[in-house]
């Protein structure tokens, strides 16, 4: 294995900003969200370092709010994903058959569908709000981490420690937790960062199209949705949320590529 290179430990730093960013807003850090502050859609300046919004609530700590809001239902979502897609691909690799077939018929039934329709259609059925977002970022990111992880499974499954643990009579729970799951665990890794920057990409356009998180909560989705009113007289409403939405996807998918170079050496591709 690979040491992270540059680009992905300032990827992983960005990440750890953004959540000690989102850790400020529980503890007051920037100011209460919903206090009005100052006049309606001034720009930044000393008071509010972001302007305010067409309330006169300073953009910086609903900001903060956003982003806590968006990293925790998007990394709750990944969790529920990787734990499903570890479960389905697992059995469905290692047992073949059947098995293997409805799985994958189920994950390609899913995977034909865009992300932002299936998640419109999953928050049609539900109605608009945080569940509905968790579970469209859960039925989006399954498919692709399904496959992959089946895949990972079945070349583990053929591997000579494998075979020897069930000639020596070892029950199938203990040969996929113990001989099958840590040899897959390296791909839900590196697949599960790409589903974080996948899931805070759906929550964002899904907020925005108003099935998301509700105001007046505030999410990055919700924040770029309710300054888009404003964008010619008040940018700055736009730019701040707009901005940090990109920087975590961006700073994701990077961190991710560099766990893929570490955890899959015959595969690297350097990105200095």
């Amino acid at each position: 294995m690979r040491k992270l290179d540059r680009l992905s430990i300032g990827g992983l730093a960005c990440l750890l900003i953004l959540v000690l960013f989102a850790l400020g807003s529980l503890f007051g850090i920037g100011g209460d969200p919903d206090a009005i502050v100052g006049p309606r859609l001034q720009p930044p300046g000393p008071g509010w370092w972001l302007g305010t919004d067409n309330l006169g609530r300073s953009v910086l700590p609903r900001v903060m709010e956003g982003v806590g809001t968006t990293l925790l239902l998007s990394s709750i979502a990944v969790l529920v994903t990787a734990a499903l897609s570890a479960t389905f691909g697992i059995v469905a690799g290692y047992r073949g058959g059947y098995l293997n077939e409805l799985v994958m018929r189920l994950v390609e039934v899913l995977y034909s569908f865009p992300a932002i329709v299936l998640a419109i259609l999953v928050a049609a059925v539900l109605g608009p709000g945080q569940f509905a977002a968790l579970a469209s970022i859960v039925l989006v990111t399954i498919p692709l981490m399904t496959r992959l992880v089946r895949a990972a499974a079945v070349a583990v499954a053929q591997r000579d420690y494998v075979t020897s643990a069930v000639i020596s009579g070892a029950r199938l729970p203990r040969v996929l937790g113990r001989h099958v799951l840590p040899n897959v665990a390296g791909t839900i890794a590196v697949q599960g960062t790409y589903a974080l920057s996948v899931g805070i990409a759906v929550e964002g356009g899904l907020s925005f199209l108003g099935f998301g998180v509700q105001p007046p909560q505030a999410s990055l989705g919700v924040l770029i949705q309710q300054g888009g009113t404003y964008m010619i007289a008040a940018p700055w409403l736009i730019l701040g949320p707009g901005v940090v939405l990109v920087v975590a996807i961006l700073a994701i998918n990077v961190v991710g590529d560099g766990l893929r170079d570490r955890l899959e050496p015959r595969e690297t591709r350097s990105l200095t």
